[in-house]
């Protein structure tokens, strides 16, 4: 008795269950922590009189020594960089990003995956992932406010 109580306490909290019956919404998780360093000074955009964002591009490197073994010392270094965009919508954030994130800084962005599509100039069709990053944490030294 219990335990089915219990049961459908935890099934209310994880889903919301609306007046239609046959929809059940469950929530789920869309997290992302990237910690690496920044590839641009940000830029702040307003497109289409929404409100203005700030975008910057963050770098984060994943190094592995080939060889034959797994405990092997010898073998080759080698580095793969991978580039995120990310945009920060937040209103209070996205000004300390704008004026405290630095080309160079390291720091640590948390915030979620966001898929879209635009036209390029060419009028092609693209893809495009971006970070909307929730917080940004500076872990480089030299944060200086932007002249």
């Amino acid at each position: 008795m219990l335990r089915s109580a219990s049961a459908r306490i935890f099934r209310q909290v994880v889903r919301n269950v609306s007046t239609d019956a046959s929809l059940i919404l469950e929530r789920s998780i869309n997290r992302v922590q990237l910690l690496g360093r920044v590839g641009q000074d940000p830029v702040m955009r307003q497109v289409e009189g929404r409100n203005p964002v700030t975008i910057f591009s963050l770098a984060t490197n994943e190094m592995w020594r080939s060889g034959d073994g797994e405990a092997s010392a010898t073998g080759d270094i080698s580095q793969k960089t991978t580039w995120h965009r990310v945009s920060v919508f937040k209103p209070g954030l996205r000004d300390v990003a704008y004026q405290y994130v630095k080309k160079g800084s390291r720091i640590l962005v948390e915030g979620k995956l966001d898929y879209g599509e635009y036209v390029d100039k060419n009028q092609v069709r693209r893809q495009a992932t971006t970070i909307i990053a929730d917080n940004i944490v500076f872990l480089s030294d030299n944060v200086r406010e932007r002249t």
